[in-house]
């Protein structure tokens, strides 16, 4: 557990749920960080977009959330922490039946024992390109 935060849970909780994600998180210290949005594509592009500059991003949407989780870690890492230190993850995703599966065996794998809260949200389409399937905005906390 994260020395920075208190996971909170009803009296209702029971682990045959297997919840992967928790359903507050009481933060006693640190340091603030919203991250953007984030995608497969690198954090800095053109804009306006340019499509090609996404040619080469994979369909597969288990292949996106690794991009994307990366891309995720590397700010957080430019802000001092990283994935264990999310309290917070909103996805946005296209055709959530479709993806979603994929999406949440790659998160397990990333985010380990960790739980952040999370909120899922279908989207018709993201605004970077046509072809993304996932992004990821968080708060994390960090040391201060």
């Amino acid at each position: 557990m994260h020395p920075h935060f208190e996971l909170i849970h009803t009296a209702e909780n029971d682990p045959k749920w297997n919840m992967p994600y928790a359903p507050a998180i009481k933060v006693h210290s640190g340091k603030t960080v919203y991250v953007a949005g984030v995608t497969a594509a690198p954090v800095y592009h053109s804009h306006p977009h340019i499509p090609a500059e996404f040619d080469t991003i994979p369909e597969e949407p288990g292949r996106q959330t690794e991009m994307a989780l990366e891309n995720l870690r590397h700010v957080l890492r430019a802000a001092g922490g990283d994935l264990t230190d999310v309290v917070q993850l909103f996805r946005f995703m296209v055709d959530q039946e479709k993806n979603q599966d994929a999406i949440n065996r790659v998160m397990a794998r990333y985010f380990g024992d960790h739980r952040p809260t999370t909120t899922s949200v279908e989207v018709v389409r993201l605004a970077t390109d046509p072809r993304l399937v996932l992004e990821i905005t968080a708060v994390a906390v960090v040391a201060e």
